[in-house]
């Protein structure tokens, strides 16, 4: 079925043109797969060219000609490999996907072509063969190492789960002829789904990176509708006499509008197999005009009313117009997006005073504290425009979360400098400063920290942040409020450190 594309939400202001971009991943995929065939043009005369000073017997071995029979042949393959491979390099697809088994039966047939051409027992021919072969195998394992790729299940997987929900609470109630079970439950159930989806991995295989975005894409569009979506409002009558027939004619509009949401909320989950976005378009496109055609001039109120149906399909037009933008564009290709570089050149910035903060805080060094700074940069980060991309929320969130890990160190440490405890002070009190003063120590190695799960180092500190935890848990505050009170927060200090540690190293990726 024609898949729908959906929003313009996660627009690339790249100028580089899909064609480049499947030149590009291909020739990064020759590259893996050893030296591509090029039609014999390695070859000088039909002798390898690094046999050129071998004995001068070698020399006199008679050329093959491009116009050799297996050459041509081989070239001819080369040339059907350049075409399938871009294609091979964007298709996003699972293994049932009509597309990819073309594509696998198409280069199983190259492969076969390859095998069946006669090299006449010579090295050189064998050679061009085996690498047109090696093309040819490379293409096959990219395009199955994707199509199984356990990110791509991971997706599918969610897709499948959003799709469940959208057909139990929307498609099958209005397919039945009752009403959709539209709330606040299912629009929070969806952005789980969408928060999971952003959490996927795709280690920068475009393939994974185009799968992710058009489930995402398809995901936020569903929520767009179901969140914008506006209860059908009737006018009380009587009215006058001249004005009934619009009203009438407006309230009709207006439930085909409301049949209409459901037919696209159905197509963009892929829960319908006999709509189009076309079909749909046009549908929509003549509930306009019906309404273009409507003589509301005399009435404000009537006015208003046709306005704000007219808006209410033009909200649903806006997904449809945009069919085929999965295929087409670089809109999943996120590190060309403003907002995305323009988050990335904060980051940069707060590296750099990171590393500034813990450089003055290993020599006992407190006068550098850029609170100012940090929070200035904070500010900064809430004014970046996601475009409703949950990709770029996510990039947003991560460096907002970097500066907050930050102020906080800067704020324990100075709290730290500052303490000055009195003699009746709680034991179970000075417990959890003490804990307080390990906890920023080991703060400082998390921020510090880049490197992987695996590294002994992160083992270490991820086990001595556990040790804190257990020794906040054996505090008895005995009553006391002030000390329970500092233990929650000890607690929670440390957990967000985990979770910090835990996020510069989840490999996550826009």
């Amino acid at each position: 079925m024609p898949v729908c594309s959906t929003t313009r939400a996660a627009a690339a202001d790249g100028n580089e043109t899909p064609v480049k971009m499947c030149a590009n991943v291909f020739g990064v995929l020759k590259s893996l797969f050893g030296k591509p065939f090029d039609g014999g043009k390695r070859m000088d005369h039909g002798v390898p060219q690094q046999q050129h000073h071998h004995h001068p017997a070698e020399q006199q071995q008679q050329p093959y000609h491009p116009q050799h029979p297996a050459m041509i042949r081989l070239y001819e393959v080369h040339k059907e490999v350049a075409s399938l491979g871009p294609q091979v390099c964007l298709f996003s697809g699972p293994q049932d996907d009509r597309d990819y088994k073309r594509l696998e039966r198409e280069l199983t047939r190259l492969l076969l072509d390859v095998d069946q051409v006669d090299t006449e027992g010579k090295p050189e021919l064998q050679g061009a063969r085996k690498r047109a072969a090696q093309e040819v195998e490379g293409l096959l394992r990219y395009l199955e190492e994707n199509a199984t790729h356990p990110s791509r299940g991971a997706i599918e997987e969610l897709s499948d789960e959003a799709r469940q929900l959208v057909d139990d609470r929307v498609v099958a109630p209005q397919r039945s002829g009752g009403a959709a079970e539209i709330n606040d439950e299912l629009v929070d159930a969806l952005q789980v789904i969408v928060l999971r989806l952003t959490q996927v991995k795709t280690e920068g295989r475009v393939p994974l990176r185009k799968a992710r975005y058009r489930a995402l894409t398809r995901l936020c569009a569903v929520q767009d509708v179901i969140e914008g979506r506006t209860q059908q409002q009737t006018l009380s009558l009587p009215l006058p006499g001249d004005t009934h027939e619009a009203v009438h004619r407006i309230n009709q509009v207006m439930e085909k509008v409301g049949v209409a949401r459901g037919q696209l909320v159905a197509l963009l989950m892929g829960l319908t197999g006999r709509d189009s976005c076309a079909h749909l378009s046009r549908i929509l496109t003549e509930m306009q005009a019906e309404l273009d055609a409507l003589d509301v001039s005399g009435n404000a109120a009537i006015r208003n009313y046709r306005k704000q149906v007219v808006e209410e399909i033009n909200g649903l037009l806006k997904h449809l117009d945009m069919e085929g933008e999965g295929e087409d564009t670089r809109r999943y290709d996120l590190a060309q997006h403003g907002s995305i570089r323009e988050i990335e050149a904060l980051r940069a910035h707060v590296s750099h005073l990171r590393d500034g903060v813990l450089r003055h805080c290993t020599v006992g060094d407190l006068s550098f504290r850029p609170k100012a700074e940090l929070q200035s940069l904070l500010t900064h980060l809430d004014q970046v425009d996601t475009a409703k991309n949950p990709c770029i929320r996510e990039a947003r969130r991560r460096a907002v979360v970097e500066v907050q890990a930050i102020i906080t160190f800067l704020d324990l440490r100075e709290a730290l400098a500052h303490r000055q405890p009195g003699p009746a002070e709680h034991p179970a009190h000075r417990a959890v400063w003490l804990v307080l003063g390990s906890l920023s120590d080991l703060q400082a190695q998390a921020l510090g920290f880049d490197g992987k799960r695996v590294d002994k180092s992160y083992i270490l500190l991820e086990e001595l942040l556990t040790k804190q935890l257990l020794a906040l848990d054996a505090v008895d505050p005995q009553g006391d409020d002030t000390t329970k009170m500092a233990r929650k927060q000890a607690v929670k200090f440390a957990q967000n450190i985990l979770n910090y540690l835990d996020m510069k190293t989840d490999g996550w990726e826009y």
